[in-house]
């Protein structure tokens, strides 16, 4: 009895751990755009370098989610979990140490692009761990804790890199390089993601089921992304100072807390009605924000994009779980991470390119799509 206490406690530290680690892994991406824009003002005047600097990291990760995994393929996950980290921390605090020395702010976009270029690949052996630490039935609360943490960490990293970088850009730096240095120290120690099931070189894991779902979630986040990144626009538009943009931000945020609250409650999969519901949300929650008809309609349209942000992000974890061999999930939960990320640059982009409005109707359009796709889909799919 005491035995099979103890490995209960052992188990649940080792949990324990990995939220800790996966709340701490996105530390640099939830940071960095406020971080990187201090330090580009405080070397070239010129905020828009940040962006610049955030850009070339989100191109790094989508180049290197897929080689990157397979490097580490017949590597113990943590093992290898560690070395990607480490190299990102120290491409890090190089570049910290380079924004001291008075060089060209183009030398430290190569050392970006290395920060980033481990991303996809870090998140994807970390989510394959939790298949080592929990069982599948309780996989549905692990990701909704998860979730849920991932959202205080993009609430409360810019906050703390806008405080440390008000006093030193270059500390802010090195504030969320260290911290994100942190799953280094946090991940449990795990075997091999799986002993069996090699891949071939070649082989590509992208079916038509998880590229569906790979979809969704690139879709989802552009969603997301055009309402975080249009927030100071959104402002403006309505005759609001850009600071105003907490207006969307925040309750966007809290309702993606509350949605991951919800899913670590339930502790189940949804069904595929529930998923094309999600989803619907989501598309009309966007559309109220491309409506544009006035500030608490928009504001709605955020917390409905928000509320339904975790259980969908749970939904494409458990799907992917499903689709993939034990071999397989690293690669495919890297390229969970990856269209995410391709969604984030699709809607920079397209403010980019376009209107405000524009872009929004884009990610209705986008959501849409996927919605009825999704809805659509054969019976046989997840």
């Amino acid at each position: 009895m005491v035995g099979l206490k103890t490995d209960a406690a052992n188990r649940s530290f080792a949990l324990t751990r990995w939220f800790a680690s996966a709340a701490t892994l996105t530390v640099p991406q939830a940071a960095g755009p406020v971080a990187f824009s201090l330090l580009a003002l405080l070397l070239t005047g010129d905020a828009s370098g940040g962006a610049a600097l955030i850009l070339v990291m989100t191109l790094a990760q989508v180049a290197g989610a897929i080689p990157i995994t397979r490097l580490g393929r017949r590597r113990p996950a943590a093992g290898f979990l560690r070395w990607l980290i480490a190299i990102r921390t120290a491409s890090l605090l190089v570049l910290a140490v380079l924004a001291t020395a008075d060089v060209a702010f183009a030398w430290l976009y190569p050392l970006a692009a290395l920060a980033g270029s481990v991303n996809g690949a870090a998140y994807g052996f970390l989510r394959s761990i939790l298949n080592q630490l929990t069982p599948a039935s309780n996989l549905p609360r692990a990701l909704g804790v998860s979730a849920t943490l991932n959202e205080v960490t993009f609430v409360l990293a810019p906050v703390a890199a806008s405080g440390l970088g008000t006093l030193s850009p270059v500390l802010g730096i090195a504030a969320l390089a260290l911290l994100g240095a942190l799953p280094a120290l946090l991940v449990p120690s795990t075997g091999p993601v799986s002993v069996e099931d090699p891949l071939d070189g070649g082989t590509s894991v992208l079916s038509p089921s998880i590229l569906l779902w790979l979809t969704c979630s690139a879709a989802g986040s552009s969603a997301i992304a055009a309402i975080e990144i249009g927030a100071v626009a959104l402002a403006l538009s309505f005759g609001y100072a850009p600071a105003s943009a907490i207006l969307f931000t925040v309750p966007l945020c809290l309702a993606s807390i509350a949605g991951g609250v919800w899913v670590s409650v339930r502790n189940q999969a949804p069904s595929r009605r529930a998923v094309v519901a999600f989803l619907s949300v989501m598309t009309l929650g966007a559309g109220l924000a491309a409506l544009h008809i006035s500030l608490a309609v928009t504001i709605m349209g955020a917390v409905l994009i928000g509320a339904v942000l975790a259980p969908l992000a749970t939904t494409y974890s458990l799907v992917l779980d499903r689709l993939a061999t034990p071999a397989q999930r690293p690669e495919v939960f890297a390229l969970l991470r990856t269209s995410n990320a391709t969604g984030v640059i699709l809607a920079s982009a397209t403010l980019t390119a376009t209107s405000l409005s524009t872009a929004l109707i884009v990610v209705t359009a986008l959501v849409l799509a996927v919605t009825l796709t999704v809805a659509l889909g054969s019976a046989d799919q997840p």
